[in-house]
């Protein structure tokens, strides 16, 4: 029996590294090619240098996309966050009838199809005016973004007592004031990992970027995917390694602040 438990235990192994190792290999390919040659993409590189980073940093095209990727990210994340926390706090404490369905529909975005999802926004923007204009991409990346705040933030609620805030109302705390100081602290480290993970979501986002976008406004995951259709830059390389580096961090400093918060206090 031991003997068999090994062998599957051996195999699944196996098969995990193997599968780990065929999703890293794109990525483990790309970080050389950006610190190769500038003139081309070749692997692996025959000379070893950082001119594609000091052409990125002195292109101004591929510095203004990362500066609005960076700008709606914040904000939409900000938005989404803003929205999501007292949600999901309202539906923790709902006992309607309708909570699985509310539910369902809070995490229509997350399961829907994305371009499904920019095609509609795309639709209604239209009519409103907000194709092409920052603000609309704002709201529409954190509408993206919602249901990984949400999800965050209702698994959080799962540690908050709620005798800590019936405590406080006894003392004659408000129901916002006990929201305030008791629940939002208590839920800080559910909040940064789903606000982190938004944020990642947003900067990352290329199919809702693309339809909103103009000329004047093309985020950076946008004007990758044009320079891979017309003229595949090596500073392509550059930026996928850094948004590479950039999602890993993000991923570990949010999946470190859920690990430290499911442990027992």
């Amino acid at each position: 029996m031991s003997t068999k438990l090994f062998k599957a235990s051996w195999t699944t192994t196996l098969f995990s590294w193997s599968v780990l190792a065929f999703l890293l290999l794109p990525t483990l390919i790309v970080i050389p090619l950006s610190f190769g040659d500038p003139v081309e993409l070749v692997f692996p590189p025959p000379v070893w240098s950082v001119r594609i980073y000091n052409q990125l940093w002195a292109d101004a095209a591929w510095l203004n996309s990362a500066t609005l990727s960076l700008r709606i990210g914040l904000a939409s994340t900000v938005l989404a966050t803003c929205i999501a926390v007292p949600a999901a706090y309202g539906l923790y404490r709902s006992s309607s009838a309708i909570r699985q369905l509310v539910y369902g529909l809070f995490m229509t975005p997350a399961v829907v199809p994305v371009v499904v999802l920019a095609l509609g926004i795309y639709l209604y923007f239209v009519r409103i005016g907000l194709v092409g204009r920052e603000v609309g991409l704002v709201v529409a990346h954190a509408v993206y973004a919602f249901p990984f705040v949400f999800a965050a933030v209702l698994s959080g609620m799962k540690d908050v007592d709620q005798n800590l805030e019936r405590a406080a109302h006894v003392m004659g705390a408000s129901h916002f004031y006990a929201f305030i100081h008791i629940v939002l602290p208590l839920l800080a480290r559910s909040i940064t990992a789903g606000a982190l993970f938004a944020f990642l979501m947003s900067f990352d986002e290329t199919v809702i970027a693309y339809f909103l976008a103009s000329t004047e406004m093309t985020t950076l995951p946008v004007r990758m995917f044009q320079s891979v259709r017309w003229d595949s830059t090596p500073i392509l390389a550059a930026v996928s390694t850094l948004l590479t580096v950039l999602s890993f961090a993000i991923c570990m400093v949010a999946g470190i602040g859920l690990a430290r918060k499911s442990k027992p206090s």
